[in-house]
């Protein structure tokens, strides 16, 4: 991932995610088999209302579409799993290869390092419309160093893996055996059943006063009254599952899909509000669920419907994945 000012890096290593061959196994003492059948959960097949006309203008017309049936994991993939993964193959992610000069001759060289983007509280109100305002590239911000070179992983074995680009998501996937959704998998999945509910659980976003995800509370990206009791990332399965038993389909952190980023048929050109990118939408693919960072007052994406482009090869600190098996 290359500096704000340079855009974000194109991938220009050769894709190592394509195959499907054995996946090697494991060290011992690593992270449960990612393929193990308690780590996923089997979603019917069937047709349901994709989009909303209701919020964004990107999630517009709401639609009836029919996806297969597939199994997914219930939770997004955590660190401790991503570890094992990194310690049988061996990969490098994005985040943590040289960026080449070449392609941003007109970045400061000073900046042209291994990092990834951070978000960064600016601790006073700011302009909405400059998301430089609260992202900043921060070297040596990787997976493992999610926050930057001064900080670990330490007691965050069970917290989505961030700071992994499209690539990255990919790669592990196919080590594990399995696919990225796409985004009506995903958007199927993750509505739990509730056909045209606003939320994964319904339509009230905290029924009966409860909690249901992890997102932003207050005035967005200054004042964060952490009444949901976490300022970044939360453990997996800290909050309900939905109807098919899957957690964190709304905030903690955003999720790759394996879907180019493009108007739904019907729709306007799309746009994003929150994420960092270019103006290409074929360098971009679709992130779903919003994360913690999203507050109704700037980014009200912590549903279903609600969609995001993202450049491929950026990784930030608020973007994970899941898989799934298409039978």
């Amino acid at each position: 991932m290359a500096p704000l000012d340079a855009g974000a890096r194109a991938s220009s290593a050769g894709c190592c995610c394509g195959g499907r061959g054995p996946r090697p196994a494991a060290p011992a003492g690593s992270a449960p088999d990612p393929a193990h059948p308690s780590r996923l959960v089997r979603v019917p097949g069937g047709t349901f209302t994709m989009g909303s006309d209701a919020h964004y203008r990107e999630e517009r017309p709401a639609r009836r579409v029919s996806v297969l049936g597939f199994r997914i994991d219930r939770y997004p993939v955590t660190n401790a799993e991503f570890r094992a993964f990194v310690a049988a193959t061996g990969y490098v992610t994005t985040a943590e290869r040289q960026p080449d000069p070449r392609l941003y001759p007109d970045a400061d060289p000073a900046l042209l390092a291994p990092g990834a983007l951070v978000f960064v509280n600016p601790g006073k109100p700011v302009g909405l419309r400059d998301f430089r305002n609260w992202w900043a590239y921060v070297l040596g911000a990787c997976w493992r160093h999610p926050l930057g070179p001064d900080s670990d992983l330490d007691g965050l074995d069970e917290h989505p893996v961030v700071q992994v680009s499209y690539e990255d998501a990919r790669a592990y996937a196919a080590w594990a055996g399995k696919a990225l959704p796409t985004e009506p998998e995903w958007e199927f999945a993750a509505c739990g059943g509730l056909d045209g509910a606003v939320y994964p659980w319904g339509d009230e976003f905290m029924p009966g006063g409860q909690t249901m995800a992890n997102t932003w509370q207050g005035q967005f990206p200054w004042q964060n009254t952490l009444e949901d009791g976490y300022e970044r990332t939360s453990p997996v399965k800290s909050y309900p599952p939905n109807g098919y038993g899957l957690y964190d389909v709304a905030g903690n952190v955003w999720e790759w899909t394996a879907t180019p980023f493009g108007a739904p048929p019907g729709a306007d050109a799309p746009k994003s509000c929150c994420i960092p990118q270019r103006d290409d939408p074929s360098v971009r693919h679709v992130v779903k669920g919003g994360s913690h960072l999203c507050a109704p007052n700037y980014c009200l994406r912590y549903r279903p419907a609600a969609r995001q482009g993202q450049t491929l090869d950026t990784a930030t600190s608020h973007i994970g994945f899941r898989c799934v098996v298409r039978d």
